[in-house]
C-alpha cells in the first residue's frame, strides 16, 4: 500500500497517508494514457475548419480559353485548383472528432496516471486548503511553502469558490474537481496537488 507525507498549509509534515492500493499502486500502463489522452485530445478538437472546393469558388463558369490551338495547355475553369483564386482539393469541412473510450479503459488510465504520479513522488497530500478570502497573494504563499513545481494541478472534493478564484490567475496552475480529473491534466503537470478529503472522494468513487 502506498503511503505519501500529509502537509499542512505551512509546508509542515503532520503525518503520512496511506493510499488505496487499487488506485494508487496499480501497473501504470502507458498504452491507455496514450489512449485516454488522444481521446481527450480529439474531443477538445472544435472541427470548425473550412475551405471551399472548385464547386463552391465563385466565378469560372466559361473556359478561359478554347480546347486547341493556343499553344496552352487545355483548361476548364479558372476556379481549377492549380490556378490563382481556385478552390481546394481536398477542402476541409465542419467534422466532429470525438469519439468514445471503453469505461474500463477510461478508469484503468485514471489509476495508471494517479499511480504514476506517486511512483515519480510529485503528488502533494495537504491537510486542507481552506483560505479565509480569496486572494491570488495567498495561494502563491501556499504554493511556494509546500514546494510545488511551474505546472501544478490542484484537485479539491467539491466547488470551493476561495480556492478556484485565488487559483485563477496563477500562472501553470489549474484547479480541479474529483468528479472532473482526467488523465491529459494529470500527466501535464509537474505537481498534484490534492487535498485530504478529496483523496478520500477519488477512492470512494473510482474503488
Amino acid at each position: 500500500m502506498p503511503k505519501v507525507a500529509l502537509y499542512d498549509k505551512t509546508g509542515s509534515q503532520i503525518g503520512d497517508m496511506d493510499l488505496n492500493d487499487n488506485i494508487f499502486g496499480v501497473e501504470v500502463n502507458t498504452h491507455v494514457m496514450y489512449e485516454a489522452v488522444k481521446n481527450y485530445l480529439a474531443n477538445q478538437r472544435q472541427g470548425t475548419q473550412s475551405a471551399k472546393t472548385r464547386a463552391e469558388v465563385r466565378g469560372g463558369g466559361r473556359k478561359p480559353w478554347r480546347q486547341k490551338g493556343t499553344g496552352r495547355a487545355r483548361q476548364g475553369s479558372i476556379r481549377s485548383p492549380q490556378w490563382k483564386g481556385g478552390g481546394v482539393v481536398f477542402a476541409p469541412k465542419p467534422r466532429d472528432y470525438s469519439y468514445k473510450l471503453p469505461k474500463k479503459i477510461k478508469r484503468l488510465a485514471l489509476k495508471s496516471a494517479l499511480s504514476s504520479k506517486v511512483v515519480d513522488k510529485e503528488i502533494i497530500v495537504v491537510e486542507s486548503l481552506e483560505l479565509e478570502q480569496a486572494k491570488t497573494k495567498e495561494m502563491v504563499k501556499v504554493l511556494k511553502n509546500l514546494n510545488s513545481g511551474k505546472k501544478t494541478l490542484i484537485v479539491i472534493p467539491d466547488r470551493d469558490e476561495a480556492v478556484v478564484r485565488s487559483a485563477a490567475n496563477i500562472h501553470g496552475v489549474k484547479t480541479a474537481y474529483v468528479n472532473t480529473i482526467n488523465v491529459y491534466d494529470i500527466l501535464n503537470c509537474d505537481t498534484f496537488l490534492i487535498t485530504k478529503d478529496a483523496v478520500n472522494k477519488v477512492e470512494e468513487v473510482y474503488a
